[in-house]
């Protein structure tokens, strides 16, 4: 289902397959490290997306330790998330209006495919949604 997940984001947002993947693991370990629901949700129903997330991480240099995700979920450490994922977005040579594509490539995919609701913003994937109300959706 990860081979699945890749093409559509890589068809619906104009990349390439290596495109898509390195953008869906930035994202998933941008969203594993800030603790979000829909993180987990993913990485429990498409096997290989956790080994994604972590392995993008690592070759990205996304802290992994448990304190640097303990400061990663303050509001400061959020912000800096957030810049961390838009430069490595930007590294692996996307532009504005590709990561744009993303997310809505991301949520399409999350609601037809895993019935997963209400996966449209920012906010859902890093950490804003509870995982009541990210469960109730599905």
């Amino acid at each position: 289902m990860l081979t699945e997940f890749v093409k559509h984001v890589a068809a619906q947002a104009g990349l390439t397959h290596n495109q898509a993947s390195a953008a869906i693991g930035v994202i998933l370990n941008a969203s594993d490290r800030q603790g979000a629901a829909l993180a987990e949700m993913i990485f429990e129903r498409i096997p290989g997306a956790r080994t994604l997330a972590a392995e993008t991480g690592a070759q990205t240099g996304a802290p992994s330790g448990v304190i640097a995700r303990l400061i990663e979920r303050t509001p400061g450490g959020r912000m800096s998330v957030l810049h961390q994922t838009m430069r490595a977005l930007h590294d692996q040579g996307l532009g504005s209006r590709q990561i744009g594509a993303i997310l809505p490539a991301i949520s399409d995919f999350c609601e037809v495919r895993l019935g997963l609701g209400g996966v449209a913003s920012l906010g859902d994937m890093f950490g804003a949604a509870t995982p009541d109300r990210a469960r109730s959706a599905a």
